[in-house]
């Protein structure tokens, strides 16, 4: 059996959050096919244990992670002439877990973790694929102000040439994939990866909720997060019992902004799946796209209807066949929509429940991770 060891920067067992959530996904799916271990950065210190993450146990190999040592990072930036975040996941202890292990394939969750596995030893004697994620020089071209428009150009450079050294190349976004191909890797493709089905939400039987999901510490996050205050009067007029809940982290050092009436900022929920299930829609006003889009991924698994904008969807459109609010006036007029006409909205999340439970029973997800892994066997 093929044997495939994953690199991940963040820790499958500690940590939250779309990438990482996708992440564990991808792992569950790989596991169904190939021997599969997991080489993580982690807040925890080095050390090998098994965990659940995966049905049988997931070996896994934690490399602690250090804090930034930005005066590091930008002498090692400047010097190797590469993007920030390209230095700051590539370190010597990491390369020391990479030579180590001795698997046929070495699969990267994000672009910048294929840094030290190019430096090691196996580079271009074993498979090598990467999934990418977020296209990360997008969001920083939107999200980090002056620097992000001096580091966007940089991480592009940085992720089309780790991707040129690869045996294939996963992305989330079709247009992503097609940008890779148009800059000389043919092997990007798109995956069809998406959050198992789990119960199905009665839709019928919830109140006049909309729900705004999603950790604000994500700049793309944070700015949607004000869209969706700002329009939320004009979505609740007229509807007395209508309600907005916010749910996930605030951002770090924020102070909390002056809430419109009915809306209630309920950070962390334990059970999110059950929560879910008293709210009528998932509104996502993301003006800034690109990846994982785990909480899309969340209502689909449940049939929560969607009132989301374009960047929010992105190809996501094309799997589930989801509409897309871009302006304001739409935006505000479909989510009043599914707040006053409840037929309405059981028949949104009723056809977004099965195109999601349909897609799995095609195994397309299954397919899309060994199609991947497969690409570093040729």
């Amino acid at each position: 059996m093929t044997r495939v060891a994953f690199l991940v920067s963040k820790d499958p067992v500690t940590e939250h959050g779309g990438d990482i959530e996708l992440a564990r996904v991808v792992l569950r799916l790989a596991a169904e096919a190939f021997d599969i271990r997991a080489i993580c950065l982690s807040d925890e210190p080095s050390g090998e244990l098994v965990t659940d993450v995966v049905k049988g146990g997931l070996r896994t190999l934690r490399v602690a992670q250090h804090p930034v040592d930005k005066l590091g990072v930008l002498a090692g930036s400047i010097r190797k002439r590469r993007s920030l975040v390209h230095v700051r996941f590539d370190t010597d202890e990491l390369l020391e877990a990479i030579e180590a292990a001795d698997e046929d394939v070495f699969f990267c969750e994000h672009s910048y973790m294929a840094e030290s596995f190019i430096r090691s030893k196996h580079f271009g004697k074993k498979g090598f694929v990467i999934n990418t994620i977020n296209t990360e020089s997008q969001v920083w071209l939107s999200t980090r102000g002056v620097l992000g428009k001096i580091e966007a150009p940089r991480l592009l450079r940085d992720e089309l040439r780790v991707a040129k050294l690869a045996n294939g190349v996963g992305c989330y976004e079709i247009e992503e994939a097609q940008m890779y191909r148009d800059n000389g890797v043919p092997g990007a493709r798109f995956m069809e990866v998406t959050l198992p089905p789990i119960e199905q939400i009665d839709v019928s039987q919830t109140g006049r909720r909309l729900v705004f999901l999603g950790g604000r510490d994500w700049p793309p996050n944070e700015e949607a997060f004000h869209i969706a205050l700002r329009l939320w009067p004009r979505i609740a007029e007229g509807i007395p019992d209508a309600e907005l809940c916010i749910v996930g982290a605030k951002k770090t050092g924020s102070t909390d902004p002056v809430y419109p009436d009915r809306v209630r900022d309920l950070g962390f929920v334990d059970d999110l799946p059950e929560f879910l299930k008293t709210c009528r829609a998932l509104m996502a006003p993301i003006r800034t796209g690109g990846g994982v889009r785990v909480k899309l991924l969340d209502a689909a698994s449940q049939g929560l209807p969607v009132v989301g904008s374009g960047p929010a969807v992105g190809s996501l459109t094309t799997l589930f066949g989801m509409s897309t609010f871009d302006d304001d006036d739409a935006f505000v007029a479909e989510c009043r929509r599914m707040l006053l006409d409840r037929d309405a909205a059981v028949d949104v999340g009723k056809q977004l429940y099965e195109v999601n439970r349909n897609h799995w029973e095609q195994q397309r997800p299954l397919k899309a991770v060994e199609s991947l892994v497969h690409a570093a066997l040729r």
